[in-house]
């Protein structure tokens, strides 16, 4: 099945279930942010596709976006713990154990930006799926790793789903 296809069959769940539809976003962001997962789900496309549907079906934005924030939340810190319980044997788990290119970009990117990767890590694709897992491997304070990670949610569930939310409402 393509992306289109799921999309397809996502849009279609929450135009019918409403009431799930902070529960659906939260299961998403949770998987894009989750490292390894990240890597095998492409759920950023579906997530804005979301947003004009959280409007189109009268869904509260907050209600979604407390959803997404939360999903988002929880992905990176489980990464994080489990970079900091199997350090660096966590890069033989596949799929990143076929990526070491992209686990050799995250350290450099964690490297050079040290807490802020964190928080700037969210918003790029490929940084999302192994910088909360290199801040565990690498032993970043937890309350510096969690507030970068809380504060980089709250925005990222916002930029996700705002655009479209907004759009719907303004032409629907």
């Amino acid at each position: 099945m393509n992306l289109d296809g799921i999309t397809q069959i996502v849009l279609a769940f929450i135009r019918d279930h409403r009431e799930l539809a902070p529960l659906v976003v939260g299961l998403l962001t949770f998987g894009e942010s989750l490292a390894f997962v990240s890597l095998l789900l492409p759920a950023t496309t579906i997530i804005v596709a979301v947003g004009f549907m959280i409007a189109a079906a009268e869904i509260p934005f907050w209600q979604a976006w407390s959803g997404a924030v939360t999903g988002a939340f929880l992905g990176n810190w489980i990464s994080y713990a489990i970079g900091r319980r199997y350090k660096t044997a966590a890069y033989g788990i596949w799929p990143l154990s076929r990526k070491p290119d992209l686990v050799a970009r995250g350290e450099r990117f964690f490297d050079r930006f040290g807490p802020w990767a964190v928080f700037l890590g969210r918003f790029f694709g490929p940084a999302r799926a192994v910088v909360p897992l290199i801040s565990g491997i690498f032993l970043m304070p937890a309350v510096l790793f969690q507030s970068a990670n809380l504060a980089s949610a709250l925005v990222w569930g916002f930029l996700l789903l705002a655009p479209g939310a907004g759009l719907a409402q303004r032409f629907f």
